[in-house]
């Protein structure tokens, strides 16, 4: 008969058996607290089944909580982003171009990962759009933090996200045990998130797929498994193959009072919810949810089962339309018809992209044109503005606009 409660005394002794021997050796520069968490964590993630060996090749050369990240943790926006200024950022004609792009030079994988899975490739490519403006983020160092150090950063010195991040933690530890990336490949976002489509280590360990074949669901550096995980994650959360996301409609009046509500398209059809387009409705028996996110003076959404899968991804309603509508245009199926009831003196994106081509022609600008009005973008306005008299705010404005096209 086996001793069961030997067994388990052993168990718990081996993590401190572990903690006593394992230790960061001191370094030139170190934070002494910081390299003192970092010990003390080991038996958390022995008992997990991190080995000692992967602990060390985890924090080799690591003494000190990194800053950008503390400081990423600790920034608050001072306002919130109105729904069109957010949308007009993520689906305009610049991400849509990429897109459809990015469907040419990876045809065929994205048809083979649709098959495979039943999810619209053009909605995994809005995702990958969204999370890493197609990779394009992963080429920029100063967006990039070592996932391990990092996590620890959080864990150590965050409270508000310590739980977090010490579960993450050992998921990452977990990952790196598995080989499925290098030390020095293991970056991420400030607070984990990983590769093209930005999974964080718990999502990875669930929904990692390994679509090129080479035995590890590489995010960082292969495309394939990158939109195969994404693809994964929504087929395992109740994608439903051929159909929509959803539909923009033209509210009718007291369309407000449905706001939240379920019914099937024929229902909402039968209530006045029309298409802009003037096209019906596929499959009326279908359930969808009226979302109104600018309020009943704009445009509405009937969201359907595979808006709420989107927000697996992402909870917010924001993104999940952003998805929808960026994935609609990349397949060509055109952009919103109705218009946001934007401040007056305000620009849409077509007007964002025109003030940012005018800009450039005049010589006072020489970035991308994609409707983000970065800092180059306002340190150009403001110059123009100071040359026109106006008020050097840096702000976009159909003032600024209509003089520079006169």
């Amino acid at each position: 008969m086996k001793n069961t409660f030997g067994n388990r005394i052993a168990s718990r002794l081996l993590p401190l058996a572990f903690a006593l021997t394992f230790a960061i050796a001191p370094q030139a520069r170190a934070d002494d607290a910081f390299v003192k968490w970092i010990n003390a964590f080991y038996p958390v993630a022995a008992k997990a089944g991190i080995t000692e060996k992967t602990y060390r090749k985890a924090f080799k050369g690591i003494s000190e909580p990194d800053p950008a990240v503390l400081q990423k943790a600790a920034y608050q926006p001072e306002f919130k982003h109105q729904i069109w200024d957010y949308l007009d950022s993520r689906v305009n004609p610049y991400t849509s171009g990429v897109g459809r792009d990015m469907l040419r030079q990876h045809e065929r994988t994205l048809k083979a990962i649709e098959r495979h899975f039943g999810v619209d490739r053009h909605i995994l490519l809005a995702i990958w759009s969204m999370e890493s403006n197609y990779g394009a983020v992963l080429e920029k160092p100063d967006r990039l933090h070592n996932v391990p150090r990092a996590l620890a950063t959080l864990a150590y010195a965050d409270k508000k996200r310590a739980k977090f991040a010490r579960t993450q933690l050992i998921a990452a530890l977990k990952i790196l045990q598995r080989n499925d990336v290098s030390p020095e490949g293991f970056t991420g976002s400030w607070a984990g998130a990983m590769g093209h489509t930005q999974f964080i280590p718990t999502s990875y360990l669930i929904y990692g797929f390994d679509a090129d074949g080479n035995g590890h669901a590489d995010i960082w550096r292969s495309v394939p498994d990158a939109l195969a995980t994404a693809a994964n994650l929504l087929k395992k959360n109740g994608w439903q193959p051929g159909k929509t996301w959803g539909y923009e409609v033209n509210p009718p009046a007291n369309a407000d009072k449905f706001v939240g509500k379920t019914k099937t398209l024929a229902e909402w059809a039968e209530l006045g919810f029309v298409r802009p387009n003037g096209k019906g409705f596929k499959n009326g028996n279908d359930r969808a949810t009226l979302k109104l996110p600018a309020g009943e003076n704009g445009p509405g959404f009937l969201a359907t089962k595979n808006f709420f899968v989107i927000k697996k991804y992402n909870a917010a309603d924001s993104y999940a339309l952003g998805v929808g509508l960026l994935a609609d245009e990349i397949a060509g199926y055109g952009g919103m018809q109705l218009a946001w009831p934007r401040p007056e003196g305000t620009l849409d994106i077509k007007q964002k992209f025109e003030l940012q081509k005018r800009m450039k022609t005049l010589g006072y600008y020489d970035g991308e044109i994609d409707g983000n009005f970065g800092s180059g973008s306002k340190a150009a306005i403001a110059a123009i503005q100071s040359q026109l008299g106006m008020t050097p705010d840096g702000e976009p404005s159909a003032k600024l606009l209509k003089a520079l096209r006169r």
